[in-house]
């Protein structure tokens, strides 16, 4: 970038004297083909100079000379290549980098990517000010090409419409990878109910909660709010654990939104006074999404949200969870187990369900019987027998396991041990053959052990059937294209116990924000985990009613990395930041 730079901006300082002469090599290349004549160029100068404009861009605007005649002589007199745009049409991930309003601002249009290099066309090659300004804004070196000025506003306007159109559900679902089918509707009944259901059924109104569902799944959201305000609708995507506003809905199509919502969930559209909570499948750039929805009456009308579950993000096996060694071989050892009970703790929100299930993916085979019960459901998964939880017809934990451990399982995996009663059917479970996997919320591994004894588990039965207790957190990636490197904040690390040495001789960097990563400065999310193996010693703390504190020493001295551990080696690795790291690790 910096050779061309300074071609550009030697070459721009030619004096109005020099401008009007035969030494100006641009004007010379121009006579010299027979495109100018001295007594036009003469009588150009000075009208240029009387607008106040630049000679070249008054020669192309009064057609003295032709656009593509000046970009040939552009091209020469900067010893940069010529392009030609006719059947070029820009490719929509260069709009994700930046808007088509920012290129139309700097009159750009960007051709290709390759690794931190981008080339792009331009019809003014002195304007080096925008050139800058694109470096900045995309992070990346900048390799302009000599394009005619139509070409450029040609190829800006029809991305413009283009965009403009993709807006437009209708466009969206002609797209055969944006096809998004909604499995079972039903037709319900009610400023009226018939009103409301016509109105639920325009073909805006399906657009719109189309477009709100596949801009979602574009954008990576795990979640959809849409929250009704006093004058407007508010639209947010929960991504990577943070809530992005979008542009607001309509207030008047508010009603319609959300009937249309509850048609396609198989919700009841005249109930709008109490908790709603359903669910619908959609198909999806290619992908089955399950969206479970749920519904709060508020003051100015139901908030919706809706939680997109995409059964391809599940990990195959437990390889492709990233585990430390360490970890993958204590967790790899405890599902090949035949009998006993494996806990994962976390908080909500924590990737639980996550590691669980890429446990069972590794587990899930022909000759092996596998039920689930949980409340609700999140993956339905080919293979394995899944139950739901249904309070309303008294389908507890605890009813719904002791009817499952009368279905010869071999596995059995327990959304959550909320109760006494869940906690003694699951022991009692793990102890007579079965291998259990269930969840507990916990700060820690340790702290789950003594959790489970306050449920009030006999010490020895604990001790004969846990196999392994993890605790689990997830923890934002930073963006690899905007990240910066900085020190490390010493007043930081001395609150956090963290030794002022640790970072010595390494790199580690913040967020920033880009268009790559919407602003935020981190795209993605992974987990850390803490593995804890019960082995005798263990079992020997847990029969002697051994505190967490214990446990959790006694496990570090054997090699346990912890959770504030893991998160600063990440931190180290340049995968997240410090900021990050300290909020996890505070948490503990």
């Amino acid at each position: 970038m910096l050779h061309w730079r300074k071609l550009v901006a030697t070459k721009s300082q030619t004096s109005e004297n020099q401008a009007r002469s035969s030494g100006n090599k641009l004007l010379d290349i121009l006579l010299k083909k027979g495109v100018l004549k001295p007594d036009i160029l003469a009588m150009a100068q000075e009208e240029a100079k009387a607008e106040g404009i630049r000679l070249e861009k008054y020669l192309v605007d009064k057609n003295v000379v032709p656009g593509v005649e000046m970009t040939l002589a552009l091209s020469e007199y900067l010893e940069m290549p010529p392009i030609t745009l006719v059947h070029f049409k820009l490719d929509p991930a260069f709009l994700e980098m930046l808007p088509i309003d920012k290129w139309t601002k700097h009159q750009v249009v960007p051709i290709s990517r390759l690794g931190k290099h981008l080339t792009v066309a331009v019809a003014d090659p002195f304007d080096i000010f925008s050139l800058d300004e694109l470096h900045i804004a995309t992070g990346m070196d900048i390799t302009p090409l000599v394009v005619s000025d139509k070409e450029v506003k040609d190829i800006l306007d029809r991305s413009r419409t283009d965009e403009t159109k993709s807006l437009d559900m209708e466009d969206i679902m002609k797209d055969s990878d944006s096809d998004l089918e909604v499995s079972a509707q039903q037709e319900a009944e009610k400023q009226s109910l018939e009103d409301i259901m016509e109105s639920a059924e325009d073909a805006p109104v399906i657009k719109m909660v189309n477009m709100i569902l596949i801009e979602s799944l574009r954008l990576r959201a795990n979640d959809i709010h849409i929250e009704p305000q006093e004058s407007y609708v508010r639209l947010r995507y929960r991504i990577d654990g943070v809530l992005i506003e979008r542009p607001h809905l309509p207030k008047a199509m508010q009603s319609a939104i959300i009937s249309r919502v509850k048609i396609m969930a198989d919700i009841d559209i005249g109930e709008q006074r109490l908790p709603q909570g359903g669910r619908f499948r959609i198909t999806a750039l290619g992908k089955k999404i399950d969206v479970r929805v749920s519904i709060l009456p508020t003051i100015f009308g139901a908030k919706v949200v809706m939680r997109t579950l995409d059964k391809s993000a599940l990990f195959p096996n437990l390889a492709a969870l990233g585990l430390d060694e360490r970890a993958y071989q204590a967790l790899s050892y405890a599902i090949a187990q035949p009998h006993g009970i494996i806990v994962v703790t976390g908080p909500t929100g924590s990737g639980k369900t996550t590691t669980l299930y890429s446990c069972l993916a590794e587990l899930n085979k022909p000759d092996v019987n596998i039920v689930t019960c949980e409340d609700p459901v999140e993956y339905q998964v080919a293979g394995i027998n899944q139950v739901g939880i249904n309070k309303e017809v008294d389908l507890t934990f605890g009813a719904a396991l002791r009817s499952i451990l009368r279905q010869d399982p071999d596995i059995v995996l327990i959304g959550e041990i909320r109760d006494t009663e869940t906690c003694d059917i699951a022991i009692k479970a793990a102890l007579t053959g079965h291998l259990v996997l269930s969840t507990l919320h916990a700060n820690d591994a340790s702290g789950a052990i003594t959790h489970l004894l306050e449920k009030g588990v006999e010490p020895f039965l604990l001790a004969s059937s846990l196999i392994l207790s993890q605790a689990q957190r997830l923890y934002r990636k930073l963006c690899q294209v905007c990240k910066k490197e900085i020190e490390p904040d010493p007043k930081m690390m001395e609150d956090n116990k963290i030794a002022l040495d640790f970072f010595k001789g390494v790199k580690i960097y913040t967020s920033q924000g880009c268009p790559k990563c919407h602003g935020i400065g981190y795209y993605g999310r992974a987990a850390i985990m803490e593995v804890l193996t019960i082995d005798e010693e263990i079992r020997a703390a847990i029969l002697r009613h051994a505190i967490s504190a214990e446990i959790r020493d006694i496990a570090v001295s054997k090699g346990m990395a912890t959770l504030a551990q893991t998160i600063l080696d990440k931190v180290k690795d340049g995968t997240t930041s410090l900021e990050t790291a300290v909020k996890i690790a505070t948490a503990e």
